[in-house]
């Protein structure tokens, strides 16, 4: 009977653990990420969807790349796209970044890709892990198609 309650309170202890900060950092999942060819070497856009399977929200704080030193992550509200320091990763949810929405933006290119390249970003997050992405290098008018529903499956 002993063993049971301490088995009790230990899992009641450990669940309360979890109702804070507890141990468990959200874990990102991303796909679909691309970036159409740029024009020029002066700035670049760059398309993901960014899942969170987890119960407790993020924030993506951050970009880095070796093709540029320069990454902002902006929002596009009522048509116009500002910088800004972080955009929400909602608890079992996910953070969409398309055109004419919220997006990566690389600016000061140290190099210009070409279609078919492959372009390797790390993306920041207040909480989860930093993942390493390989962003495919498409023609310019590209554009996403919507996932279906069991897209998030496949990887």
């Amino acid at each position: 009977m002993a063993a049971v309650l301490t088995l009790t309170a230990a899992l009641a202890i450990s669940g309360c653990s979890d109702s804070s900060e507890g141990p468990a950092k959200p874990s990102m999942k991303v796909s679909g990420a691309f970036m159409p060819q740029p024009v020029n070497d002066k700035m670049a856009g760059a398309f993901m969807v960014i899942e969170n399977d987890s119960k407790t929200a993020d924030k993506l704080t951050g970009v880095t790349s070796t093709l540029s030193d320069d990454l902002q992550i902006h929002e596009t509200k009522d048509q116009k796209m500002q910088q800004v320091p972080s955009l929400d990763v909602p608890a079992n949810g996910e953070l969409r970044l398309e055109r004419g929405g919220n997006h990566v933006m690389f600016m000061g290119l140290k190099s210009t890709p070409k279609v078919g390249d492959k372009v390797t970003v790390e993306l920041r997050f207040e909480k989860a892990d930093p993942v390493k992405v390989e962003l495919d290098v498409k023609e310019r008018t590209y554009t996403a198609q919507a996932p279906a529903s069991t897209a998030g499956d496949a990887h």
